[in-house]
């Protein structure tokens, strides 16, 4: 039986796509012992970094920053109160709004974090400029990704 010919824009080394998501997965498990340290998942770690950013934000608002559903975002919230790290409100503007505030050991966690990107940038093999280099070109990526959308949110 012949060998299938190779079609060079489908093999998988060849996707921008594969090469994003695999990143990601490594990335996520160089991630893990760090944020176990912190009694942390990788979810809870970006909801905790929209937090230290601006403290007594609404759901809706850390839903949007990360791109994500609020409805998936509550279980996982609820699980941050649970642990004593946030508290969640009811706005006294509008009850269908619900905020989130820091507790002081939401607060304090926020030090000891502070040496998880430093380890990142280790783990890289990367100096900070081509990191952030990177950033910048994959924010780039995902705004016209967004873009191409046209609005869409699934």
């Amino acid at each position: 039986m012949p060998k299938p010919q190779t079609c060079p824009e489908l093999m998988l080394d060849n996707q921008l796509c594969f090469a994003l998501h695999s990143t990601s997965l490594l990335m996520t498990k160089v991630y893990k012992p760090l944020l176990k340290a912190l009694s942390l998942t990788y979810p809870q770690y970006l909801a905790m970094l929209v937090l230290w950013e601006g403290d007594g934000i609404t759901v809706g608002e850390i839903s949007k920053r990360l791109l994500t559903d609020p409805g998936s975002l509550t279980p996982l919230l609820k699980r941050l109160e649970a642990e004593g790290l946030l508290k969640r409100q009811r706005s006294s503007q509008d009850e269908r709004v619900v905020e989130l505030f820091l507790t002081p050991a939401g607060e304090a966690l926020k030090q000891r974090a502070r040496a998880v990107p430093r380890c990142i940038v280790e783990a890289s093999d990367q100096s900070l400029d081509e990191l952030v280099d990177l950033r910048n070109q994959l924010l780039n990526l995902r705004q016209s990704l967004q873009g191409s959308l046209g609005g869409s949110d699934d």
